[in-house]
């Protein structure tokens, strides 16, 4: 079975405190994760000694980091590379979440080099993608979802894109209280699996976890996470407060 995955996405939130407080609560509250699921915590880059510290008695339980940057030294000032990531205990990487891209002008292409740099380091990228509101009102999110996975991954060799975890973001529904539907969620989920399909093979394909990032919430994790072609969330805002993080988590399928 694919894994399965829980991932937080705090963003640029919380103060040092609140970090340690959140952890320790979500330690106190009860969850549990089987062999194939998995507990990603991606947190602000200066909180990730916190919480490497704070879960390493954890199975299945790892820490990411919400961004690196492409090259693995130089002077870059303000920049952390994939390299410094991994020598303080980070296994997963996020890259291209429709804030960097957004906000930071990040581009298909600097994502493939990412995801090289990534990849270098024997770490796992989890690779975002999905479409603005005016995409998807066009009809076009297919397309444009589609355009997404081949200039950023489709460099990649069939053994480098069975290490990478996708993250289907709506982008219209981040932040904003809306989700896309159970069946909405699975249409895009199960077009993303048959693009890697024909460029990989089904049987890579069926590999490969993706997950839906879009408002997730405990309310309608399970629902979300029952379609077939859906591995998990990429979760923000519910994944701030404690009860409702370990709920999407025995969500999990």
């Amino acid at each position: 079975m694919r894994k399965q995955i829980a991932a937080a996405n705090w963003k640029m939130n919380l103060t040092s405190v609140e970090a340690s407080q959140l952890l320790n609560e979500l330690l106190a509250t009860p969850h549990s994760l089987q062999a194939h699921q998995e507990a990603i915590f991606a947190v602000p880059a200066i909180y990730i000694p916190l919480a490497v510290e704070k879960l390493a008695n954890q199975s299945n339980v790892f820490v990411a980091a919400q961004n690196c940057h492409q090259k693995s030294t130089g002077a870059y000032t303000g920049e952390i590379s994939a390299p410094m990531l991994a020598s303080v205990g980070v296994k997963h990487i996020v890259l291209g979440h429709s804030e960097r891209r957004e906000y930071f002008a990040e581009s298909d292409a600097l994502l493939a080099e990412k995801l090289n740099a990534v990849l270098a380091i024997d770490s796992t990228p989890i690779f975002c993608c999905g479409e603005p509101l005016a995409i998807r009102e066009a009809g076009t999110q297919n397309v444009f979802v589609e355009a997404q996975l081949k200039n950023g991954l489709f460099h990649l060799t069939a053994a480098q894109i069975v290490k990478v975890v996708i993250a289907y973001e709506p982008i219209w529904a981040i932040g904003t209280g809306k989700t896309a539907s159970s069946e909405q969620a699975q249409e895009i989920h199960a077009y993303i699996r048959s693009v890697l399909a024909t460029q990989y093979g089904e049987a890579i394909a069926q590999e490969i976890s993706i997950l839906y990032g879009g408002s997730v919430k405990a309310s309608n994790a399970k629902e979300l996470f029952s379609q077939p072609d859906v591995d998990g969330g990429l979760v923000g805002g519910a994944s701030l407060i404690a009860t409702e993080f370990a709920a999407i988590i025995n969500a999990l399928k």
